[in-house]
């Protein structure tokens, strides 16, 4: 695991405010934030934060589609780093505060109805795999040799070809709401697609309105639904930049990525698949797939987890991945 002292820029934007903790009792040490920059990675400038000590080992958080980084909630990643981690979360490409690539190619409604409905390929402008090589690629720029790397969503399969394509940087993966690429998989239902499929309103309050209600239906009914958190959350996303282009072309690129099934069985690091059973946009088939894909991958399901990371299992959620980082780190 790589070490030392790893260096942050000196351009740096305010902190976020505080938000209702998703986690209780704080009791060590309040790790040290280091506020948002920009760095160059990729070509792109990718926009990024951290919690503790940048000679801790490193682990890094790659969000999902259309999502931008600050739903790693703030609690969330300050509980790993008092774990002893340098915890890292940064908006993707396109999303955010990251490099919005204005000039590729937005595919249209009915080449993603011809992919969905008749399989047919996906002509993206990026795939995963490039997205893939900007997380690496951030890692290259922060002098990060090694990393855990834990993604959600999009951010699971990102995480997955990162550890496909340089299993030498990738101390262990934690794969979280995700999936294989298997197109024969278990789908959302199609009420559920064609929420998320619409474009979100521009005025304020029906943004607000329109991001609750995807959330809510993501969420499930299971666990209490936390409106103030998440309308806060929109709030900043909104302020932060949104980009319903982005979110498109991010879309294609998981369309138009392969099946990586049988790539999936070359890893040998430490592997962890963790899942909801009442996920409603990626069922819990897709995470029973991918730990079955990994060889000795540990796979934990989460009876009435939906599609995000309820407050009352956070804290479960924190110590099942740290117990997996610790271990691969002796």
């Amino acid at each position: 695991m790589a070490s030392g002292s790893h260096t942050l820029s000196d351009v740096s934007a305010q902190e976020l405010q505080p938000i209702k903790p998703c986690l209780e009792n704080d009791d060590v040490t309040e790790p040290v934030y280091h506020p948002e920059q920009q760095i160059d990675a990729n070509g792109l400038r990718l926009n990024f934060d951290s919690f503790g000590d940048p000679a801790h080992p490193v682990m890094i958080l790659v969000m999902g589609l259309a999502t931008q980084m600050i739903f790693w909630d703030k609690k969330f990643c300050r509980h790993l780093a008092q774990q002893g981690y340098w915890v890292i979360r940064f908006d993707n490409r396109d999303i955010g505060k990251s490099t919005w690539l204005k000039t590729a190619k937005v595919p249209g409604a009915l080449a993603f109805l011809s992919n969905i409905v008749f399989a047919k390929k996906m002509k993206a402008p990026y795939l995963l795999d490039d997205m893939a090589n900007d997380t690496l690629a951030l890692m290259d720029a922060l002098t990060i040799a090694k990393a855990h790397v834990v993604g959600a969503s999009m951010g699971g399969m990102i995480a997955q070809i990162m550890a496909i394509k340089a299993p030498q940087r990738v101390a262990s993966l934690t794969s979280i709401m995700s999936t294989t690429g298997d197109r024969s998989l278990p789908k959302p239902n199609k009420a559920t697609s064609l929420k998320l499929l619409g474009s979100p309103p521009r005025e304020e309050q029906a943004f607000i309105k329109h991001g609750v209600d995807i959330w809510r239906i993501l969420h499930g009914d299971h666990y209490p639904f936390e409106e103030e958190r998440i309308t806060h959350m929109l709030q900043k996303a909104r302020a932060r930049g949104v980009n319903p282009a982005g979110v498109s072309r991010q879309l294609a690129a998981i369309l138009g990525s392969a099946d990586r099934t049988s790539t999936l069985s070359a890893l040998k690091m430490p592997c962890l698949v963790i899942h909801g059973d009442a996920d409603p946009l990626v069922p819990v088939e897709c995470g029973k797939a991918t730990a079955k894909a990994i060889p000795h991958a540990q796979l934990k399901i989460y009876p009435g987890m939906g599609h995000t990371i309820p407050v009352e299992i956070a804290a479960d959620i924190i110590q099942t991945i740290v117990s997996m980082t610790k271990a691969a780190d002796e």
